[in-house]
Order: structure tokens, then C-alpha cells, then sequence
């Protein structure tokens, strides 16, 4: 399961309803960020998410609106007297970004936090057991910019009328056929295919962030759950998006349609249009989408 806190959905200009880019994720007892805009700290707060157990950030890229937060998090979970250490992950030259900023504040190779930097390299970036994340390069304007694919494992569990009816008693023997190991029961061998159902529960989230194409990303985000992308602009508008390297609603809106995606949230908006005029883009196309808002929560 993957509970999702938007912390902020807007553009690069902010607005008195949306903060910067931001995404709290929550998974088998972690908590990490998706970007860091400026005042995410305080987006914590009043999600009513706070701080507690934060010590992971992914960067999509390393443009202001998504990293200047970082400062502002760092000096206030000093202040809590946190022991963490906080890893941040991002490309090279996003993460070098991050590093003279911090360096700026607190002098070089210092932090007021205990933090590691991981460079992005396509592929696995963490395999907790219950979840994984991996990576993927996107193309956004000059930036070493990547999205990011968190995926549950399917389970298979036992079918209770396949045991009743080999005379499987429950207790410690039902574990070991769970565990995947096979069992003797009054000189019978069962193996676990006798009595495992199919795989199911597998939850496949897809979060990227700025990004002026979806050539190439079908890829990654087939079958997702949920997807979450930007829709920067209107189709109108295609080819100041293309200046800008971002992507319109409609955009959006078809590669979750041609990869099998089951939800689409929407963000990074602009204030140049309503809400209702994106959603009505994308809809035309994948009709479950919807736009995110600051505090939306989501669990898949």
C-alpha cells in the first residue's frame, strides 16, 4: 500500500491555494519526499503530516521550485534534534546543485543534519522488502531529470477449501505452505502450488515530475495504478510547452491511455488557466483523471 500526501501542485509561480512541488509517500512504515519546494516544511505541518520518520528525499531535477525547500527542512529538523540521516537522491548535477546550496549556508561538506547524497543511475533504488523503487531518465529541458516507479509485490495466499480438503489443520504447517515450502501430512507431501492461489495485491505507483515529452515513457508507467504527471499546459498552448519543456493535459492524458493506467493525478498547474479547463482535456482522452490540490490525500 502507498499513501500519497500532495504537499504542493503548482508550477513554478506559486498561488495562495498551491505551494510548490512537493509529495509526501508513505510505504510499510517509511516516509520520503518527492521534491522539496520552498515551504514544504510548513506543508508538512498543516497536512498534519509533520516530520516524524522523514529521512529519504528523491529529486526529479533540480530546478528552484522543486530543491529550495531543502535548506528550510534541514534547519528545522536540526532544531528537533534529529538523528537521522536524511538521504537525498537525484542526478549528478541535480544533486551538485543541492550540495553548493547547503555549502552556501553552512560552509562546504557541511549540513546541519547528517545526510547522504545517492546519484540516480537508471534502475533499483531501494528494495525494502515490502515495496522497491526504481528510476528512469526524462527528458526536461537541460537537467539530469528522472521519475520514479514504486511497486508492492503481488502475494499469493493460501486457498482455505484447497487446505480443508487435503486435511490441512491450521497452525505452524499452514505457515510453512505459505512460506512457500512443502509440507508432509501422514506420509503425504503437499507443495505449496497445491494450495496457493494466483498472485494479487501488487500496487504500481508512477510519480514524474517536470518533463517536455512522453516518447520513451510508456515503458515505465504501464500498468501503473496511479500515475502522477505533470499537465503544465493546454493543448492550445503546445507549442509554448514545448519551449518551456513541459507537457499540456492532453499530452498527459494519452500516454496513460495507451499504457493501461487505471487513475491519473494531474499537477505542477499553472495559474494562466482553471482547473476545470485541464481536467476537461484530459478527461476527453482518459476519463479517470483528476487534478491534484494541496493536501489531496490518495492510498492505492
Amino acid at each position: 500500500m502507498f499513501a500519497l500526501t500532495f504537499l504542493g501542485t503548482s508550477a513554478s509561480v506559486p498561488s495562495s491555494e498551491r505551494n510548490h512541488p512537493a509529495l509526501l509517500i508513505e510505504a510499510a512504515g517509511q516516509r520520503m519526499l518527492v521534491d522539496c519546494g520552498e515551504g514544504t516544511q510548513r506543508q508538512l505541518l498543516r497536512s498534519g503530516a509533520g516530520f516524524r520518520r522523514l529521512d529519504r528525499i528523491l529529486l526529479t531535477h533540480a530546478h528552484l521550485d522543486h530543491v529550495l525547500g531543502i535548506p528550510g527542512l534541514f534547519s528545522t529538523l536540526r532544531l528537533r534534534q534529529s538523528a537521522e540521516v536524511m538521504t537525498v537522491h537525484g542526478g549528478p548535477a541535480t544533486l551538485e546543485t543541492v550540495i553548493r546550496i547547503l555549502a552556501g549556508l553552512w560552509g562546504a561538506g557541511r549540513a546541519p543534519l547528517p545526510v547522504e547524497f545517492a546519484a540516480l543511475a537508471a534502475g533499483r533504488i531501494l528494495d525494502a522488502g515490502d515495496f522497491a523503487i526504481d528510476c528512469f531518465p526524462v527528458r526536461h529541458r537541460d537537467t539530469d531529470s528522472f521519475g520514479f516507479v514504486f511497486q508492492s509485490p503481488a502475494r499469493r495466499h493460501l486457498l482455505s477449501e484447497r487446505l480443508s480438503a487435503l486435511g490441512v489443520p491450521d497452525g505452524p504447517i499452514r505457515g510453512e505452505l505459505a512460506a512457500g515450502r512443502a509440507v508432509v501430512i501422514a506420509d503425504r507431501t503437499i507443495d505449496p502450488e497445491d494450495v496457493l492461489g494466483p498472485p494479487s495485491g501488487g500496487k504500481r505507483l508512477v510519480v514524474i515530475g517536470d518533463t517536455e515529452t512522453t516518447e520513451g515513457l510508456a515503458q515505465h508507467i504501464a500498468d501503473a495504478d496511479l500515475l502522477v504527471i505533470e499537465a503544465t499546459f493546454l493543448d492550445r498552448d503546445a507549442s509554448t510547452a514545448r519551449d518551456y519543456g513541459h507537457l499540456t493535459a492532453a499530452e498527459a492524458a494519452s500516454v496513460a491511455a495507451a499504457s493501461n493506467v487505471k487513475q491519473l493525478v494531474l499537477t505542477h498547474m499553472s495559474g494562466r488557466y482553471e482547473d476545470e479547463e485541464v481536467l476537461a482535456e484530459a478527461a476527453r482522452i482518459f476519463p479517470n483523471s483528476r487534478i491534484a490540490a494541496d493536501f489531496d490525500h490518495n492510498v492505492i
